[in-house]
């Protein structure tokens, strides 16, 4: 057989441009105990299959294959009640230590100063009751103005732009 037409079907079965006949005649000519050197490494190629189909498969094949496939059956995990409330007992612990903490803290930053309890002993900062009404009502109108501001500003905020610049035409 003319090794340039078996070159050549070489190269069309590379673009997957031959018919089946061509590629028989490719797997006949490589089947044969006396290929080229330089075809010789196609030759694996096209022997697989025939060699693949003499080997066969295993007789255990199906179990195996079984095995891997069918999902092993899982077994419910019995839940009891201090299973369920562990992290609830865990947070609990976790809140428990960080006021502890927190006292400590509190404790040794205070601790120099002994705390007043004696309520007699507090005096009025204002003798006239008049002086410390207008005091008051001086420092509640500053809240209220501060509290309307940010309310305005909440809303000018949540608005489009478009209405945004209509208010700031007004």
């Amino acid at each position: 057989m003319d090794y340039k037409y078996i070159e050549q079907l070489l190269e069309q079965y590379w673009q997957c441009e031959t018919s089946l006949e061509e590629e028989s005649k490719l797997r006949s000519f490589f089947s044969q105990e006396e290929v080229p050197a330089h075809l010789l490494r196609y030759k694996d190629l096209f022997v697989y299959q025939q060699v693949q189909q003499e080997i066969g498969l295993s007789e255990d094949f199906d179990a195996r294959l079984l095995a891997q496939v069918e999902v092993p059956i899982v077994k419910a995990k019995r839940l009891t009640l201090t299973g369920r409330f562990m992290p609830l007992f865990k947070a609990a612990a976790v809140v428990a230590v960080m006021v502890s903490l927190g006292n400590v803290v509190q404790h040794s930053f205070f601790a120099g100063e002994p705390l007043d309890y004696n309520y007699d002993t507090y005096t009025d900062t204002y003798d006239d009751p008049e002086v410390a009404y207008k005091q008051v009502s001086s420092a509640l109108m500053m809240l209220s103005e501060g509290l309307n501001k940010s309310k305005d500003q909440q809303i000018v905020d949540s608005m489009s732009p478009i209405k945004k610049v209509e208010m700031m035409k007004e």
